[in-house]
């Protein structure tokens, strides 16, 4: 589907264990993948994911909280 795709974890992410949010660019695009389901991708501009960033930042999500 994306072909070679160099993914890059948070340096924050220890070792080569699962749990690991993971993100490359390509085309134009930034694609996230969680290391435990590696085939499911999420494709996004690079500033719709500054927006979801700085949302959850603000604690604009924190309603959202269980």
């Amino acid at each position: 589907m994306h072909g070679s795709v160099d993914w890059q974890k948070s340096s924050f992410s220890e070792g080569e264990g699962a749990n690991c949010i993971e993100l490359a660019a390509q085309r134009g695009s930034v694609l996230i993948r969680e290391s435990d389901i590696p085939e499911l991708i999420i494709a996004t501009s690079p500033e719709s994911l500054e927006s979801l960033l700085r949302g959850a930042k603000n604690g604009e999500f924190d309603h959202l909280t269980l």
